[in-house]
């Protein structure tokens, strides 16, 4: 016999001779012509071939290493990196299923709707603050007036413009300071 059995390939490659033959099976071990399992070529085309993940669960989720210690980097032929990558995905997947939950339940809204919102709201306020003046400065004209005769006993007349230009004056002030301010939603 040129190479190893079954039973020897299984030990040398630490899984189970049920594991050997069905990669015999699917074509991923090397063969003599005697039918016996050339090791290296095997080993090196099972590696290739095998999800790297199975591989790994197959050995209890422990890496061996060949010779010495695990190394502390990973290399090419690691498969610690295709672990690192799937568990991000499965992360990422995770935390994309929450967000939809979220979504539906109605804890999250849209970001590009609520700034739309939120700077609608804001255009409304200010065209209140803008047209308040006019509404109010002859109602604000006829008490100060009023008053104002009360407490001197001589008639006084405000007049309607000039309280409304002055109005106009101080909330166009306020709403420049209001421009200012900016919405975060991060």
């Amino acid at each position: 016999m040129e190479g190893m059995s079954e039973r020897a390939y299984a030990e040398h490659a630490g899984i189970s001779r049920g594991a050997v033959q069905k990669a015999r099976k699917t074509g991923r071990l090397v063969l003599f012509a005697d039918g016996s399992i050339n090791a290296a070529a095997s080993d090196a085309r099972r590696g290739a071939s095998t999800d790297p993940d199975q591989q790994m669960r197959s050995r209890g989720g422990i890496s061996v290493a060949s010779e010495g210690p695990a190394p502390a980097v990973s290399g090419p032929g690691d498969s610690t990196s295709y672990i690192k990558a799937r568990t991000a995905l499965t992360v990422y997947q995770a935390q994309e299923r929450q967000l939809s939950i979220q979504k539906k339940k109605g804890v999250l809204v849209d970001r590009a709707r609520a700034e739309t919102l939120v700077f609608r709201l804001a255009r409304q306020e200010r065209d209140l603050w803008v047209t308040w003046p006019t509404r109010v400065a002859a109602l604000m004209a006829a008490q100060l007036s009023a008053d104002m005769e009360k407490a001197s006993g001589k008639a006084v007349t405000i007049e309607t413009a000039i309280l409304q230009r002055v109005l106009e004056t101080h909330v166009r002030e306020q709403l420049d300071t209001l421009a200012d301010l900016r919405v975060s939603l991060e």
